[in-house]
């Protein structure tokens, strides 16, 4: 919602580094079980977008890009820069673990420890994986609804490889990139930079009567270089380095809403890493350790408008810290006990330490009445995990997974159990799982204090969940060809108890005092009737309620639609002409409302929506691409949050250079 604290309203995007080397096999996932897996060999919902998907979307963040995957509810505050969180399966936003190379990169300073899926950009990124349903045995806290994974670039080839990407469009857009990358001799290396300059729009929506019309704008720079040396063969040494620098406009809200100008936010992350990788014993064996240390730091201010009934000014500042100690470890038994009864059988085991350390101060007014907030504190977090994996007869996949946490004065334990059906004379699997996950309790929650009277609560206990999750991929063979159409459907079913409440009264704190139940079905069709026409639809039917007093028994939990659709069709009419279009639809859903006075209306069911992108590209030869990108180019007025409307239409033409 806009109008509260901005600590409730904005957060940072972080980078951390991982434990996993870059493993790119086509149909393959790493981060279901922490070692490639083929995707139809997972128990879970997995999506993946590969470099190709991402250059080919028109997405500007990591939201716009999410927003069509099936499970996954994406609600922006704004263009890029605002608070943009995502929403999987029905959990809270603060239920979905974002991870860099399979490490958690989770603000730590942030109010839940949700991810801010507005400020992250894509130039970057190698593919991103995602995974839903729980998955806190193999990753940790907040891995409750599902876990997102972005795998950076990484030199993968002797020839060098040199991608330059320029653009421009309406509104006085500007977007630059380039990218180098290649193997020489025992050095692996790549090298990205990126910068751009948005103008943006106001997200002020046009039926409220304070609309003026002033966009927010967003600027960042980015440089990423991942390097690695082998010294001989099979052991591989590496640094990875990342500096990042967003600067956008924002919106709040107040009572009454104001169209406010002058807001600008500012985050800035740096990342250093060093760690080894290691085949000691050939084929048999894997281990690698990695050390890493993340800095993030963000502002957000915003100077006294006397237009402004409200009279508000804020200036808020929140520091991150994070020190990250990771040894993984990968057993691939066929080798040591060859069996014709067991194959592709694995056993994962490992240690993480993270330290995290943040201070937040909130100094703000709000019609003369200051409001200041604060919290200085540190936390120390071990877990030891262990995994296994195998193929029964080549018929059954099993897959199991043990992890034990020890976060500040909590020591939650969850597992999970999957279990996969291969049945290739009807090109199908048939998928079941069933896990236990949690999020600890966030460093604010425990010890943010204000002056108000809001006292953190030390006390906290992790919220926890359980689910299940039961459903099949069938591929059918039609108009001629073997691959024409692919069907897959999954029901889900998940309950979340004692989840963190920030309850009033004489001493303001933080409890644990809600549940909720959530359950619904996801199903994907690809059709290909031809080589030029490739249709894909998808579907998610959600059903998240509340199970305690407060929201009452029954209540929607906000901003979960019960219904959502996405439709995108690719068409190659000619060599090296690729034209793409993709439609989301998101339902109405439960969400906090203000009418076109910009006063609160209280709780209610807000709007339907669907916005349309286009994009085409055309290869004029092997090394110049041409791209031309129309994003919400019906001009839908949609909001996702009440209170906040989509970006406007815009499009953006530019060349794509592969040398």
């Amino acid at each position: 919602m806009r109008g509260t604290i901005p600590l409730l309203a904005l957060l940072a995007a972080t980078h951390v580094a991982t434990a996993q080397p870059v493993i790119d096999l086509p149909g393959t996932v790493i981060t279901a079980a922490r070692t490639p897996q083929p995707i139809a060999n997972v128990p879970a919902g997995v999506t993946v977008i590969d470099r190709q998907a991402i250059e080919s979307s028109g997405a500007v963040t990591l939201g716009d890009i999410l927003s069509s995957t099936p499970g996954l509810r994406v609600s922006p505050s704004g263009g890029p820069g605002g608070q943009s969180s995502v929403f999987m399966r029905g959990t809270a936003s603060s239920h979905v673990l974002v991870l860099r190379d399979g490490m958690p990169i989770n603000d730590a300073s942030e109010v839940s420890g949700a991810f801010n899926f507005g400020t992250e950009t894509l130039s970057d990124i190698e593919r991103i994986e995602i995974v839903r349903g729980p998955m806190a045995a193999i990753y940790g806290s907040g891995a409750i609804g599902g876990v997102i994974n972005l795998i950076s670039r990484r030199g993968t080839t002797s020839k060098p490889r040199i991608e330059i990407d320029l653009a421009g469009g309406y509104p006085a857009t500007v977007v630059g990139a380039a990218s180098v990358s290649g193997i020489t001799g025992p050095l692996d290396y790549a090298l990205t930079l990126e910068s751009q300059s948005r103008r943006g729009f106001d997200s002020t929506p046009r039926r409220q009567n304070i609309y003026t019309g002033t966009p927010q704008g967003f600027r960042d720079r980015i440089a990423t270089l991942n390097l690695g040396y082998t010294p001989i063969e099979g052991t591989r040494l590496s640094v990875f380095l990342r500096a990042n620098q967003s600067l956008f406009g924002f919106n709040t809200l107040g009572f009454p809403t104001f169209d406010q100008s002058n807001s600008a936010g500012a985050v800035t992350s740096l990342l250093g890493r060093i760690g080894v990788t290691s085949h000691p014993f050939g084929d048999i064996y894997e281990t690698s350790v990695f050390l890493g240390r993340l800095q993030t730091d963000r502002r957000y201010q915003e100077p006294l408008n006397t237009a402004d009934p409200n009279l508000t000014t804020q200036d808020n500042r929140y520091h991150a810290y994070r020190t990250d100690l990771q040894w993984n470890n990968v057993v691939h038994l066929d080798t040591i006990l060859p069996s014709r009864v067991l194959s592709q059988s694995d056993v994962t085991f490992g240690y993480q330490h993270i330290t995290d350390t943040i201070n937040v101060k909130i100094d703000d007014s709000f019609s003369g009445f200051p409001y200041t907030s604060s919290a200085r504190a540190s936390m120390i977090s071990d877990a030891g995990y262990l995994g296994a994996s195998t193929t029964v007869l080549k018929r059954v996949v099993l897959t199991g997974q043990l992890r034990q946490d020890w976060v500040g004065p909590n020591v939650p334990t969850t597992w999970r159990l999957g279990a996969v059906l291969l049945v290739p004379e009807i090109s199908t699997s048939i998928k079941a799982s069933y896990g236990t996950s949690f999020r600890s309790p966030s460093l604010y929650e425990r010890f943010g204090i204000d002056s108000f009277g809001t006292v953190g609560n030390p006390g906290l206990k992790p919220e926890t969940a359980q689910g299940w999750e039961l459903g099949f991929t069938s591929k059918a063979a039609a108009f001629g060809r073997a691959d024409a159409i692919t069907f897959s459907a999954t029901l889900f079913n998940q309950q979340i108890r004692d989840l963190i409440t920030n309850v009033f009264g004489p001493v303001t704190t933080w409890t644990n005092l809600g549940s909720a139940q959530i359950q619904g079905i996801e199903a994907e069709l690809t059709l290909r009737p031809v080589e030029w026409l490739i249709l894909r639809g998808g579907y998610t039917f959600t059903d998240a309620v509340s199970k305690s007093q407060s929201p009452a028994t029954g209540t929607a939990l906000l901003r979960r639609p019960r219904n959502a659709a996405t439709a995108d069709v690719t068409v190659l009419p000619l060599p090296g002409l690729k034209i793409r279009s993709t439609l989301v639809y998101n339902g109405p859903s439960h969400d906090y409302l203000y009418d076109n006075n910009g006063f609160g209306a209280g709780y209610g069911v807000g709007q339907h929506g669907v916005v349309t992108n286009l994009t085409a590209s055309y290869d004029l030869s092997p090394a110049v691409q041409l791209r031309l990108e129309g994003t919400n180019i019906f001009n839908s007025r949609f909001e996702p949050v009440n209170g906040f409307q989509v970006p406007g239409a815009s499009v953006l033409a530019g060349v794509r250079f592969r040398l």
